[in-house]
């Protein structure tokens, strides 16, 4: 699937994207999970954002004392207001943004990141593009480290199965966004858990729902939020 062009247009005249600094909730929540449940302080550590936008996540890392935050996304446009807002809060030193694919294999060293985000981003990729994303986050995640994902929800969510129906994508389960030209992924729990299973235990996972403005029409998302952590960590939600 090829959703590159259609990214770059949302970027350069946003219809669905927000420019707010602040992490999602969900986001700020993982990371209170880490303090509490893993005894993980997020100072010192390494950071990888998969399919990052305008940086929104990896710039509150910079702020909390990462060692290092580096974000990643398909859009030059999304990448050039990263850098700039990097610059503005002073964060340059910490932070490092690239223009690439999340579904290809990534310019880092093997457990280079004791800690990696994918926030709604891989729901925009191939079958054969997700397979090297699981496989490339398992390559570069340190032994210890941990893993949020918040992926497109199937599972109660009516809105995407009439999406399915009426405006049905190239693959399983993928429909192609009116107006918009984006071809989505939206995944069953089973789904979900056999992907990112080969890899990762699922130490926590929850379904959210959201509600996205889009043309003077509210649509009903569900999302799933999880947490991973390598197969030989084993943890319980």
């Amino acid at each position: 699937m090829n959703n590159h062009a259609a990214w770059e247009r949302e970027y350069r005249n946003p219809k669905l994207v927000t420019l707010h600094n602040e992490p999602q909730s969900s986001v700020k929540e993982f990371f209170r999970w880490l303090r509490k449940k893993e005894n993980v302080e997020l100072t010192g550590l390494h950071t990888l954002d998969l399919g990052c936008g305008t940086g929104r996540n990896t710039l509150h890392l910079a702020s909390e004392g990462v060692a290092q935050a580096v974000g990643i996304d398909i859009s030059k446009t999304a990448i050039e207001y990263a850098q700039k807002a990097a610059a503005t809060e002073n964060l340059t030193s910490v932070t490092k943004f690239i223009v690439g694919s999340i579904g290809e294999q990534l310019p880092f060293t093997d457990q280079s990141f004791d800690l990696i985000l994918d926030v709604t981003a891989s729901n925009a990729l191939s079958e054969k593009e997700r397979l090297t994303y699981v496989s490339e986050m398992h390559r570069l995640l340190k032994p210890n480290g941990h893993i949020f994902v918040r992926a497109l929800c199937k599972d109660g969510d009516t809105n995407a199965k009439e999406l399915i129906k009426a405006s049905p994508g190239p693959e399983t389960d993928t429909y192609i966004m009116p107006d918009t030209g984006f071809i989505e992924r939206v995944f069953s729990k089973t789904d979900f858990e056999a992907l990112y299973g080969q890899y990762f235990t699922v130490a926590y996972i929850d379904k959210e729902t959201h509600y996205t403005l889009f043309n003077g029409r509210r649509y009903k998302r569900n999302f799933w939020i999880a947490y991973l952590k390598p197969l030989q960590n084993n943890s319980t939600k």
